[in-house]
């Protein structure tokens, strides 16, 4: 309820004067009608009377000597000159249940009334979950960012977004870019996976913990629908990440693991250079295919790239993963599954599933 009274403070409308009204107070002062009357036969409060007896303010002069009186005409002036001066109203400051709407997601605000700030919406995301919501009220994602700016909202400051906004690009070296002369390259893949079109296709990297040693979390992230799975590792064998493949398809079946995983792409870390064994199926032959990236292009794999940054949110550097329990991945990856984005037309993975 505070909050709600709080709101209404900060973005409640101004009721200024009409024409009509100043040309009542005129008329009511040259009777010498109280203040306090005035202001209840109007409907303002005592002090709006005052600020406005000052704003139409002049001196009139007579034989023997100068009144002070009020001009409607000359208050209305004034009026509709500092009208011209201000700025246009803000959009979001007549719609108090959007304004909340927005700020609940951006800082984390649980069904429950909870903060949980590792679950805060972007500016952009926010805006998509209001439009899903069936708000009329609209902003776009950089006036909305000036309202943040600007402390339009009551809670919500920059401190409080995930990213301040687009950083101006670096220059970079150009590198020379090779993959492991052995393995299968990206620059191999064919066109159609490249282009997303077809499910199956995975990109998957490690998240390391606390000083690189101990657990860590395989993350993997669909190219097509951007469907996430997080696996919390005891540690960053290639051995521990081929048990991940093995037991998948052992519960899912041959055929069914062979039609959800078709290929994965991934870096040159050793944990994923094992290429026979990571690709040999329990059942005999090849389980799926798998494309390295070159060096120094970590954008070749840029799906997977973008949601580790989100999962960084989650769980920060130098995490301690053997003391998080898979409980807590398992519901930061279902959190993720039913993020918006914008490359999904604002879309969630788990809307695309349906």
């Amino acid at each position: 309820m505070n909050q709600e009274r709080n709101w209404w403070v900060m973005t409640k409308k101004q009721h200024y004067m009409t024409r009509d009204e100043r040309y009542q107070l005129e008329a009511l002062l040259k009777a010498k009608v109280r203040v306090s009357r005035i202001a209840r036969q109007l409907g303002f409060c005592r002090q709006t009377i005052y600020n406005e007896m000052k704003r139409g303010a002049y001196v009139h002069t007579c034989d023997y000597w100068d009144e002070k009186r009020y001009s409607a005409d000359k208050a209305q002036q004034l009026h509709d000159y500092n009208q011209t001066a201000k700025g246009r109203p803000l959009k979001i400051g007549n719609d108090r249940a959007y304004a909340m709407f927005l700020e609940e997601k951006m800082l984390g605000v649980q069904a429950d009334g909870r903060i949980d700030r590792r679950k805060r919406y972007s500016p952009a995301a926010a805006l998509a979950e209001a439009r899903k919501a069936g708000y009329k009220t609209t902003v776009c994602v950089s006036t909305l960012y000036s309202y943040i700016t600007k402390h339009v909202f009551l809670r919500l400051t920059n401190k409080d977004l995930w990213e301040k906004g687009k950083k101006k690009k670096q220059g970079h070296k150009t590198v020379r870019r090779i993959a492991h002369p052995a393995l299968p390259s990206i620059a191999n893949r064919p066109e159609e996976i490249n282009l997303r079109e077809e499910k199956g296709h995975w990109e998957i990297d490690l998240v390391v913990g606390k000083e690189g040693k101990g657990p860590v979390l395989l993350t993997m992230v669909e190219r097509k629908e951007r469907e996430p799975l997080l696996f919390k590792l005891p540690d960053k064998r290639a051995e521990s990440v081929r048990q991940v493949f093995d037991t998948l398809e052992r519960k899912m079946g041959k055929r069914r693991f062979r039609e959800r995983f078709r290929t994965i792409t991934t870096d040159n870390g050793p944990e994923f250079l094992e290429y026979e064994k990571l690709v040999e199926s329990i059942h005999g032959g090849e389980r799926f295919r798998v494309y390295y990236c070159h060096s120094y292009s970590a954008w070749e794999k840029g799906s997977n790239e973008n949601m580790n940054r989100m999962i960084r949110r989650w769980f920060p550097k130098g995490t301690d993963f053997s003391r998080v329990p898979k409980k807590e991945i398992a519901e930061f990856q279902d959190w993720l599954y039913h993020y918006p984005r914008k490359v999904l037309g604002w879309k969630s993975p788990a809307e695309l599933a349906l």
